[in-house]
């Protein structure tokens, strides 16, 4: 973005400059890819300096708008899901709004009703048999339509049976008045036993951490619940988001590599009931391989931590998230212990939870690590079996070229016998 608003910036003075007195309005032009990749890298130092944006951020909610949605009936095809999916304030308001629009379309007809019948001229007639007893206006037809769908019955307007169109409106009503029900407070239901308060009591470490652990080199961060209440099936996920470039040319912007963090061993399925640190052993199939501590801060790349579970109260699934950026990732520390043994209990300290301290790490890449173990350990894998090995094809070599040496003299030798006799 730095790049192309600075070669548009180019462009532009380019222009102005052939033609300053010019009143036309010069557009910026839109470069292509290779345009963009063709221009100077040190254009701008800023540029190179960008804050690196994050697709995760550190509470969990992913930093990604949907811009340009023009089919919003898919929406309203699932609007049960849209509800749940609004906010508090717009889902109460249209929890209200639905029961009020519902009474009041409901009392208005309840009204037309008595109207079209000429209850209305009738208020007071003891010899009249209105279609609802005791309704002398809109106010009470209303009422009535409340009590109708609540199933309140205070018992002062009643239907009576001289009318079969109210009849019908009462069994629509009815009828109508339950799918509401169960739509809106099935919705309300959902709505309060989401799990996402459950999410903010699962803490991630501040930072990630590169050390040495059981001599492999290996990324490492933290998790905790603060709850008594622990997370049933448990298990957590790491994705590496950054944007990659294939052998074609393709550019894939974001591109999501996956993280072992135990999936082969069942370490990744977690007993969380007190604070782990997961730990993902950085070889050959990691996307860290090749990364040293000098080109880790070069690096725009974001680790996404995901961590699922039900929750034991109510057997809902549980998901909490969490990332972390280059410069949240801190080479050669380790945590701090947080557990310790007190008299006949464990205690957990949160105020070590996301503190680190430094060790010796080395600096280098595993790669490189797996490099100089394998030169340093290379002399001690000689044995002498190769060595003699090595002996006895030298000796075949030096007796292959003795035999050419004598099948060429015995050749010159034959040749000056023939032209002897000659």
């Amino acid at each position: 973005v730095c790049l192309f608003s600075m070669a548009a910036n180019v462009l532009e003075e380019d222009s102005m400059e052939q033609d300053i007195e010019s009143p036309v309005t010069i557009h910026q032009p839109k470069l292509p890819k290779q345009a963009r990749e063709d221009l100077p890298k040190n254009i701008n130092k800023e540029c190179a300096k960008r804050k690196i944006q994050r697709y995760v951020r550190k509470d969990g909610k992913c930093n990604v708008h949907h811009g340009n949605v023009r089919e919003t009936y898919r929406y309203l095809t699932d609007i049960f899901t849209t509800l749940v999916d609004l906010k508090w304030r717009f889902n109460l308001l249209i929890f209200v709004m639905v029961y009020t629009v519902t009474w009041l379309f409901f009392g208005m007809i309840w009204w037309l009703i008595a109207y079209m019948r000429g209850d209305m001229d009738h208020i007071g007639d003891s010899t009249w048999t209105p279609c609802v007893s005791n309704l002398n206006g809109f106010v009470s037809a209303f009422l009535f339509s409340i009590e109708t769908e609540t199933t309140i019955g205070y018992g002062y307007r009643v239907i009576t049976d001289k009318c079969p169109e109210g009849i019908v409106l009462l069994l629509v009503q009815s009828v109508l008045g339950s799918i509401v029900n169960a739509f809106m407070v099935g919705c309300m239901f959902v709505k309060i036993s989401q799990p996402k308060k459950r999410a903010e009591t699962l803490v991630f470490s501040t930072n990630a951490v590169i050390s040495m652990r059981d001599g492999k080199l290996c990324l490492m961060f933290r998790v905790g619940d603060l709850r008594n209440s622990h997370i049933v099936e448990a298990s957590i996920r790491a994705k590496l988001i950054k944007s990659k470039q294939t052998k074609e040319g393709e550019f894939i912007p974001l591109n999501q590599t996956d993280i072992n963090v135990g999936y082969y061993t069942g370490d990744d399925r977690l007993f969380l009931v007190s604070p782990l640190i997961i730990s993902h052993e950085i070889n050959q199939q990691s996307p860290f391989w090749e990364i040293s501590k000098a080109q880790l801060p070069k690096e725009e790349l974001e680790i996404v931590v995901i961590l699922e579970g039900m929750v034991e109260a109510t057997g809902m699934t549980c998901q909490a998230r969490s990332s972390y950026i280059t410069s949240e990732i801190l080479w050669g520390y380790r945590f701090t212990p947080v557990l310790t043994l007190e008299d006949g209990f464990y205690e957990v300290d949160y105020n070590s939870f996301h503190e680190t301290y430094e060790t010796n790490t080395p600096v280098y890449s595993a790669k490189e690590l797996a490099e100089m173990a394998s030169r340093a350990e290379l002399p001690l894998t000689w044995s002498v079996s190769s060595k003699l090995d090595q002996h006895a094809e030298l000796e075949t070599e030096e007796e292959e070229k003795n035999q050419e040496d004598q099948n060429e003299r015995n050749g010159d030798v034959a040749n000056l016998e023939n032209e002897s006799k000659l």
